[in-house]
């Protein structure tokens, strides 16, 4: 027998960088975090932005072209900025994947040049797995428009795209080159897209930092009440937990374990059952409960923990309960069911079916298997919850 081996190991670095107005003429940070590599010409930059958000940001276009000029030593804006749809459903389009992978090809971006992503988590999934996949990657830099994209889903290491109607089936681990954060883009979401972000907050915070919940806690008037500077502070904290998480240990998951996935085994199925009406972070609010009632029946949490939880959730205008829960075993639809949703999570991670639950406020364990009998008490004491005063009231939990 003969054997050659290798081993290697690449470093990954890149900056989460916070500012505002970041195609003000005046503000060089977007200029700055796109260099060229040594000896290489000045880089191209192909810029895609989410459609939905020029209704609100009309000037936006015009803006990035007029920066592209006076930081013309910088960068070279190729094309205008191409648009796509936002939303859920452009990870389910094959045909916004294959414009952009084409406009690559035709405008020359090569691997010395940039991909940018302008828009919600959706759409730097998208444009993120493009970038990744063509010439074997072409460096990203992501600008995320929404709660959940500057917090969570923006700051990390993964892209992909919905396929074979599974959630993020096609992907990528890729670190972009950058993450820029702005806050003036949030002043225009609605207040379904302001609140849902706040779920990845509450979820890392439940299975990472008790001070970090607390704080969401005495904030979630001020939250509610579209505080910008709350906000701010809320989104950093939880992008650098979640960073934290990834740098620690098993950032391209190769291992069962995915701790910052607490609650999303039956958001994930909540959004397709729903055909994604619900918002990610909406799905996750309902899954948060869920698993923080199985942990509650289960014994593991304390009852006041656990009311804790379920007034914050409900408190910062989320659902607790959606009637797509009670579809347990796919009426017809195997596709619909939510208890398929255990596998496809696990299918996803491989391996053996690992759960983050929690036992007290800010610390996570796993299980490998979670009672059919006590998911199926879990939604029915969130159902009653819904339909009660028991969220507000002093008195023991219905059992």
């Amino acid at each position: 027998m003969k054997r050659i081996s290798q081993s290697f190991s690449v470093p990954f670095h890149y900056d989460i960088l916070f500012t505002v107005g970041v195609f003000n003429l005046e503000n060089s940070c977007f200029a700055t975090a796109v260099n060229s590599s040594p000896g290489v010409d000045i880089p191209k930059v192909l810029i895609v932005i989410d459609q939905g958000m020029l209704a609100h940001h009309d000037r936006l276009v015009s803006d990035i072209k007029a920066y592209s000029e006076k930081f013309a030593s910088h960068f070279q804006l190729v094309g205008d900025p191409m648009e796509i749809a936002g939303g859920e459903p452009v990870k389910n389009d094959v045909i916004a994947l294959e414009a952009i992978l084409s406009s690559i090809d035709k405008l020359g971006v090569d691997r010395h040049s940039y991909v940018v992503a302008i828009g919600g988590g959706a759409v730097l999934d998208t444009v993120g797995f493009a970038s990744s996949v063509a010439h074997r990657g072409i460096r990203h830099i992501r600008i995320p428009t929404t709660v959940l994209s500057q917090n969570d889903s923006g700051v990390g290491v993964k892209n992909g795209v919905n396929f074979f109607g599974k959630k993020n089936f096609l992907g990528v681990f890729d670190p972009p080159h950058a993450v820029i954060n702005d806050p003036t883009f949030l002043t225009t979401l609605d207040n379904r897209d302001w609140r849902a972000g706040v779920a990845e907050s509450i979820k890392v915070a439940l299975v990472k930092d008790p001070i970090f919940f607390e704080s969401i806690e005495q904030d979630a008037e001020a939250i509610v009440k579209r505080s910008l500077d709350v906000m701010q502070e809320q989104i950093y904290r939880c992008a650098e937990l979640h960073v934290e998480h990834i740098r620690g240990g098993d950032p391209f998951e190769k291992g069962s374990s995915r701790p910052l996935d607490f609650g999303h085994w039956a958001a994930h199925k909540l959004e397709q059952i729903t055909d994604f009406r619900m918002r990610h972070g909406e799905a996750v609010a309902v899954g948060i409960a869920l698993d923080t009632t199985y942990s509650y029946l289960a014994g593991h949490l304390s009852e006041i923990d656990y009311l804790r939880v379920i007034r914050l959730i409900d408190k910062l205008g989320f659902q607790l309960f959606v009637t797509e829960l009670k579809n347990l075993h796919g009426q017809g639809n195997q596709q619909d069911s939510l208890m398929d949703g255990l596998e496809e999570f696990r299918e996803h991670l491989g391996g053996k079916l690992t759960i983050m639950l929690i036992d007290r406020i800010g610390h996570g364990f796993e299980v490998h298997e979670m009672d059919p009998d006590l998911i199926v008490k879990a939604i029915n004491h969130l159902e009653w919850l819904s339909t009660k005063d028991a969220i507000t009231s002093d008195r023991l939990l219905h059992k």
